[in-house]
């Protein structure tokens, strides 16, 4: 039979409990076991932590700090603030060491309390008691009503967070034979500064019309529909401007572009979307130019807003069933239906506004019209202006810009010489409860009677559109700004619209409401004309990134945006790649 040994057991004779201090055995002595002192708030860990996976229980001495407890030592305390000794975690953090990776706990964090409660019925209307969460409030985003459906103008689908996280395409694609010059981010251009003084008229081209001052009075109560006018308005790029190409055979500057190009350069802090501008160094002069289809023929829609129109993604190539699917038709609310329904919209809008009975000619005729053209012009005059970029009166920095203006109002003095020149641009509408509204208020109900309302709203949503047609409006020296306001006549028909209200402003006040400095903007002109001037001869692009504040200056083969592919995106032999 197997016997039982008794163990010896050691009194103490001091009569306390436990064995005497002179007395311990060798292995209850507590050797190379580090004191931490605590406070009487701390809580006491156990014996032994049976939730220990390994299953080793290491922790037996009473009064240590559990593992949870030791973890979170200090933390949960409201103030924040640590009592005496109750950081103790790195005293026996060497216990953990070995495991740490593999242990793990069942989280015990309290529950979050939960969002939303119960509502009386005044707040939907729809009887007292009914659990309403919070956020359903009538005209909440992403909410539901208590019927349990998704509320007009949330967002609906379980993948909708994909949209706001969907990356942007480059405007163009970049090639593997470009090299990168330069990246500068936006908060470096936002402290740039440059005084510049009033400008030089070199020329003018064109013939303008009157602006009808019966659309100053229009109503949302006497709307007028929008109709299609058929006219010719040219959008040529710098290049292959003939007037510039006689003005650099004079040595007028040696900064060649248009306001278009220039006022996306001055208010690219601003900008969203992607966007490229071609610049071309030929001796000391430099051309900056739009390439045909691209960015700049185009007019954005809420650009600026929290969760602006998108585009449907493409598909997969990666996923067979996607490469394989027959691609739906594009939204009439996404990102570039929108776009070209506002570059309709503005066109249509300057063509209709203005009275073709009553003409002013500028020094030369339509310097794009030739001889062959058999439709008739639209209202349009080109005023060729000289800016000084000298810092010093010694530095011969001078850029040439061709700029626009759309007509002009009866008997406010002589055109040729700037008098009464006006810039006619439009802000559409499309559907206030679609993804991409940007909150903008219904403008049939509001733009009368809360005209302010609307006019923040469109600030904030298209911030960088209206600083671009201001900063346009003044480099043409016009002294009015009227911007029409276009809706849908049916939110689900893209193709009929009303004119709502037209408003008037001065270019420079403008400016200041949406503060706008153009010392900044030519700051950024005349870095970027720096930073050209040092590189040697060439083509280069300076592009957009489509997902960051941030340009960036390319070096491109001269045959760059020559012989363009069937997208128009790159040139021959270019094997495009993804934008950095």
């Amino acid at each position: 039979m197997a016997s039982f040994t008794l163990p010896p057991i050691h009194d103490n004779p001091d009569g306390g409990w436990g064995p005497s201090s002179s007395n311990i055995p060798e292995q209850f002595k507590f050797k190379d076991i580090p004191y931490a002192p605590y406070s009487k708030s701390d809580k006491l860990g156990r014996f032994a932590d049976w939730n220990d996976p390994t299953g080793d229980n290491r922790q037996v001495a009473v009064g240590l700090p559990s593992t949870r407890d030791a973890r979170g030592a200090g933390r949960s305390r409201r103030d924040g603030a640590q009592a005496f000794g109750s950081g103790t975690a790195s005293a026996f953090a060497y216990f953990h060491v070995e495991d740490e990776s593999s242990f793990s706990l069942v989280d015990n964090k309290a529950a979050p309390p939960r969002r939303g409660g119960f509502t009386r019925g005044r707040a939907l209307g729809r009887g007292a008691g009914s659990f309403v969460p919070r956020g359903a409030a009538r005209g909440a985003r992403g909410g539901f009503n208590n019927r349990g459906g998704a509320q007009r103008g949330g967002r609906k689908g379980w993948r909708d967070w994909e949209k706001t996280n969907r990356t942007r395409e480059s405007s163009v694609a970049i090639s593997s034979q470009w090299k990168m010059m330069e990246e500068i981010e936006f908060h470096r251009l936002a402290k740039l500064k440059l005084e510049v003084d009033e400008p030089e008229n070199i020329d003018t081209y064109g013939r303008v019309f009157a602006y009808d001052k019966s659309y100053d009075r229009i109503t949302t109560k006497t709307e007028r529909p929008l109709q299609l006018v058929d006219r010719i308005k040219y959008n040529t790029t710098t290049s292959d401007d003939p007037v510039i190409q006689q003005l650099v055979s004079k040595s007028v500057a040696n900064i060649y572009t248009t306001d278009a190009i220039l006022s996306v350069l001055m208010c690219a802090p601003r900008s969203v979307y992607p966007w490229d501008i071609v610049i071309l160094r030929e001796g000391n002069n430099l051309y900056f130019d739009k390439r045909d289809g691209g960015p700049f023929d185009t007019v954005t829609v809420n650009e600026n807003a929290s969760d602006p129109p998108q585009d449907p993604a493409p598909p997969n190539p990666n996923n067979p069933a996607e490469k394989t699917a027959v691609p739906e038709p594009p939204s009439i609310n996404s990102a570039t239906s929108l776009s070209l329904e506002a570059t309709y919209i503005n066109q249509n809008f300057g063509f209709q506004s203005v009275q073709e009975n009553i003409t002013a000619d500028f020094s030369h005729p339509n310097p794009f019209y030739g001889p062959e053209e058999t439709e008739p012009l639209a209202s349009c005059g080109y005023r060729y202006r000289v800016f000084d970029l000298g810092i010093t009166e010694d530095e011969d920095v001078k850029i040439c810009v061709r700029t626009e203006v759309d007509a002009f109002i009866p008997g406010a003095g002589n055109v040729q010489e700037g008098h009464g020149l006006v810039t006619i641009r439009a802000l559409n509408e499309f559907d206030p409860r679609a993804q991409g509204a940007g909150g903008a208020p219904d403008w049939r109900s509001k733009l009368d009677s809360q005209r302010g309302a609307v006019v923040a709203t469109e600030m904030k949503n298209n911030s960088c559109k209206l600083a671009k047609w201001t900063v346009q409006s003044v480099l043409a020296g016009a002294e009015l700004m009227k911007i029409g306001y276009i809706s849908r006549g049916n939110p689900k028909d893209n193709t009929r619209h009303v004119i709502l209200s037209t408003a008037s402003m001065r270019p420079t006040d403008f400016a200041a409401q949406l503060n706008v400095s153009l010392a900044n903007g030519w700051g950024i002109v005349r870095t970027i004309t720096d930073l050209c001037m040092k590189m040697p001869e060439g083509k280069y692009v300076l592009i957009k990134d489509p997902n960051k504040s941030v340009i960036r200056l390319y070096a491109v083969p001269m045959t760059a945006f020559t012989t363009e592919d069937e997208d128009g995106e790159a040139f021959e032999g270019d094997e495009p790649e993804s934008a950095a």
